[in-house]
């Protein structure tokens, strides 16, 4: 029906339903009133809603891990690496190891903070490999950050996915593992398509539900498997999979949680339980298991740009029902 006939017709109408029914139309009118003004209070609500927006911070339960002088956190800097890195001390031209450049060092920028709308923003250049390290231990929490990457990537990552990560329960001396950047721990990835895999970082050890490699395929972990041994001496590797991608657009923010409790961990992307994790340990030099339940956290350096903001911690005394039910 052509637009002016749908018009007349319907003002036909309204003018013969009040005619005959002249209370049914002012109430009818009425309704229609009240179920604008509804869809416009939802439309207002969501067009003025931004996910993006800062978690609010509850300041009885969580503390801030995140200020402009970075004043929770240390520095360390170890080496650009190159392209075909074997895991070897980096030489110099004369064949010498080169030293890498340290705790705490200045100059290097790798680490800064911009204030974007009344709130703290950590911008990571990942030119050297390296990490903040924050400067207490932490044992049975709840850990949050979230994470966007920036556009810039280096050697050796130019043609690879932007790659950085959370790592827990550190311990130890910096430089421990392949990379000669980081100290022991167990690694929360953070990476293009991968964020919440997990990694093994020199000795450490973990058991993840999850389905085991075949054919040259990756382990990847499900909450439907039972639990493989991951890590130093580990049947499955260093390395499992996420479950799923729930990583979300480039220049999007993406929410990260991290929940430890007495060995246990969930690696938690957008709401999105990815990883159920238990029996952290490591392995000691004389090839013993040793819990490993506490430890610092290091956020990575690693060839990639990217920006962290709204960290934050908070202890917990038990897992919830929720979170229990994974294990």
């Amino acid at each position: 029906m052509p637009y002016h006939k749908t018009i007349h017709t319907r003002t036909h109408n309204m003018k013969l339903m009040n005619k005959l029914y002249p209370n049914m139309a002012n109430e009818f009118v009425n309704q229609i009133g009240k179920t604008m003004i509804f869809i416009f209070s939802l439309t207002f609500y969501f067009s003025c809603s931004d996910e993006s927006k800062p978690i609010q911070v509850d300041d009885s339960e969580w503390t801030l891990l995140i200020d402009e002088n970075l004043s929770k956190w240390d520095t360390y800097l170890s080496f650009k690496h190159q392209v075909g890195y074997d895991g070897t001390p980096p030489l110099d031209e004369s064949g010498n190891e080169i030293a890498p450049i340290g705790l705490n060092k200045h100059g290097f920028d790798v680490f800064s903070t911009t204030t974007e709308n009344d709130e703290t923003i950590i911008k990571v250049s990942g030119e050297y490999y390296g990490c903040l390290v924050s400067k207490k231990e932490y044992e049975n929490y709840h850990f949050q950050l979230q994470f966007k990457w920036g556009d810039k990537k280096w050697i050796p990552r130019l043609d690879r996915l932007k790659d950085s990560g959370i790592l827990y329960h550190s311990i130890g001396p910096f430089g421990a593992e392949h990379w000669r950047s980081w100290m022991m721990s167990q690694e929360f990835q953070i990476m293009e398509a991968h964020t919440g895999d997990f990694w093994s970082q020199a000795t450490s050890a973990i058991d993840i539900r999850a389905y085991a490699s075949e054919s040259g395929l990756n382990p990847m972990a499900h909450e439907s498997q039972d639990f493989l041994s991951f890590g130093e001496q580990g049947e499955a590797g260093n390395y499992c999979l996420r479950s799923n991608n729930y990583e979300k657009k480039p220049d999007e923010w993406n929410t990260l949680d991290l929940v430890c409790f007495n060995g246990k961990s969930l690696h938690i992307v957008n709401g999105e339980v990815v990883m159920i994790l238990k029996n952290s340990r490591y392995i000691n030099e004389d090839g013993e298991s040793v819990p490993m339940t506490k430890g610092k956290i290091q956020l990575q350096s690693e060839a990639a740009e990217l920006f962290f903001r709204n960290i934050r911690i908070k202890p917990i005394e038990n897992l919830s029902n929720e979170f229990q039910a994974y294990f």
